[in-house]
């Protein structure tokens, strides 16, 4: 394959490239040129030589790296504890976000919303503050935060190159800052907006960010081949690199503009009709529209809007509760407080509440040693963390009576399902049947598929309804998880047709009596609940036991697997 050389490329204008990995070159390139004007570009794909090479291309731009989970005062700036101390006098550092030039965000798919929001308040804020962001998303769901995708204008998916199909990228760098020269002087036309913002309407994107950012896109390809107007090309390039990958409609799916077009406003002077024309040439759409969809590989689009559903959805992501702690996690801010109890004292955090006050401590205590640091009670800050805690769905399953076999196989396989998706959501996932007279815990909370499919074949069905049963093994198994530091929710798949009572009598009355008892004591420990009605005919006596426990009811009848796991991820927050 022909290496990207731009140093190689002509300053006339030439079609694009149609070759993915050249496609690749020049975005960079484009970024490069106006890093101001497009904010940065999101890089999906695992950490690998392909990566390197595109990050290898952009070490001339010399990006400070961020993660994460960067202290405060790395990214905004703060005391300089060890200049203070040396020179007695208060000295402050800047911040990651307080410099312009390019950042590079490692794990971005774990950026938390704090983060992101700062990042991109920063990027508003900040004319010369540009983002590489590195997504190592593994699975649909995962990615970059909706806060920063929003602002960064190249998104490249590099997970389809495999090493054969790349070479090494070379920038012209001497001709980047010839076009960083001509950029200043580029007047875009206000016909292009407007036409950018159409299709953008057409691709149904919701963002009045996407057609502003493609038209610097386009604007950056003009200073790059030193054109003096846009051009078709230019526009195509806009579309491909900026809407193409928000795209979330195909056009015959957009709603129509039934409006009759605005009539054209009379020309006094046919010369300077010719002349706007020269200078606004008129692109039909379409031919925009047929660039965005043929720059996307096949299948992408789907990808797109069920990664955006996931991200925008109710529900969050799917991870445990936060949880304060004094051991493990996230860091956090510190704050005052005294050691004792297991609680770690933050030295660093200490010296720099400390530092600013140690002339004025000394003035008033001349008979203090020379060189010891003055310290007070107030002084001291204790280490803080944030734990994520794993969730645990735990699935109760209904095994008996002539229907088992059906809704077991469905419930096996919303189980698998939800155990395909455990690695993006960070779930657990346990099984409890019940049949005959008696529950189990059929499967453990495991995120393994292989472990789960083999406990799932061979689980029987048919027999009685020990609901009662069932109901105090999934609270055992509740407890048992939050005492291993989990989140648990339980989920109930059963007509509710109770007969088998607890101590294994066959007692319709004691039976109910049993899990309206337990479901009050499900209640008491705030577990959440979804309670999922498989009969045909609805009883209200379900409907009243999940209103005990404060669960929520779905009636699906005759659901197949599928079905469950969607109506399970959006009710539990999946």
């Amino acid at each position: 394959m022909t290496p990207f050389d731009a140093t190689s490329g002509s300053h006339r204008p030439s079609p694009p490239p149609q070759d993915p990995w050249a496609q690749v070159g020049l975005a960079l390139t484009l970024v490069a040129v106006d890093p101001a004007g497009l904010r940065g570009v999101w890089l999906r794909g695992r950490a690998g030589p392909v990566r390197d090479r595109i990050l290898t291309a952009l070490d001339p731009l010399a990006p400070r790296k961020l993660h994460p989970f960067m202290a405060e005062d790395a990214l905004t700036g703060g005391l300089d504890l060890s200049a203070t101390l040396a020179l007695n006098t208060l000295q402050r550092h800047e911040g990651l976000l307080s410099r312009n030039g390019f950042l590079t965000l490692t794990m971005a798919e774990r950026c938390p919303p704090d983060l992101s929001v700062r990042l991109g308040q920063a990027l508003d804020a900040r004319s010369g503050l540009s983002l590489v962001a590195l997504d190592e998303a593994a699975e649909e769901g995962e990615g970059l935060p909706q806060a920063l995708a929003d602002r960064l204008a190249l998104f490249l998916d590099i997970d389809v190159f495999g090493w054969s199909d790349t070479s090494d990228l070379v920038l012209d760098w001497p001709r980047i800052a010839a076009a960083q020269a001509r950029l200043r002087s580029i007047a875009l036309p206000s016909e292009a907006l407007v036409q950018m913002t159409r299709l953008a309407a057409t691709l149904a994107i919701d963002s009045l960010r996407a057609p502003w950012l493609a038209l610097m896109a386009a604007r950056a390809h003009l200073a790059w081949r030193g054109g003096q107007a846009l051009t078709e090309d230019d526009l195509k390039i806009g579309v491909e690199l900026v809407l193409a990958q928000r795209a979330r409609a195909l056009p015959q799916d957009a709603p129509e503009d039934t409006a009759p077009p605005p009539p054209e406003p009379p020309e006094t002077d046919p010369d300077q009709g010719r002349e706007r024309d020269a200078q606004e040439p008129q692109i039909p759409d379409d031919l925009l529209i047929e660039a965005a969809f043929a720059a996307l590989p096949p299948g992408v689009l789907a990808r797109l809007q069920a990664a955006r559903a996931a991200r925008t959805g109710a529900g969050g992501s799917g991870a445990g509760a936060k949880r304060k702690s004094i051991a493990r996690g996230r860091p956090m801010p510190s704050r005052p407080g005294k050691p004792g109890s297991g609680a770690r004292v933050d030295v660093v955090a200490t010296l720099r509440q400390a530092a600013p006050w140690q002339a004025m401590r000394r003035a008033a205590r001349p008979d203090a040693p020379a060189g010891r640091l003055l310290l007070m009670p107030g002084d001291i800050r204790i280490k803080r963390y944030q734990d994520r805690t794993d969730r645990v769905l735990i699935f109760v399953v209904d095994a008996s009576g002539s229907a088992a076999v059906a809704r077991l196989a469905e419930a096996k396989g919303a189980v698998e399902i939800m155990l395909a998706e455990a690695y993006s959501a960070r779930d657990h996932v346990a099984l409890v049947t019940f049949r005959g007279d008696h529950a189990e815990l059929a499967l453990p909370p495991t995120r393994s598929l292989v472990q789960a499919k083999r406990r799932l074949a061979g689980l029987p069905g048919g027999g009685a309804t020990p609901l009662a049963g069932a109901m105090q093994v999934a609270l055992d198994a509740s407890l048992q998880a939050r005492a291993r530091a989990m989140s648990p929710k339980l989920a109930f798949l059963t007509d509710g047709r109770g007969n088998i009572a607890l101590d294994g009598t066959a007692n319709r009355a004691q039976a109910g009596e049993d899990a309206m008892r337990l479901a009050r004591a499900i209640a008491a420990r705030a577990i959440p609940t979804l309670v999922i009605d498989t009969s045909l005919r609805p009883k209200p006596q379900l409907s009243e036991l999940a209103a005990t426990m404060n669960a929520t009811r779905i009636v699906l009848p005759r659901a197949d697997a599928r079905a469950m796991a969607a109506t399970l991820g959006a009710a539990l927050g999946g």
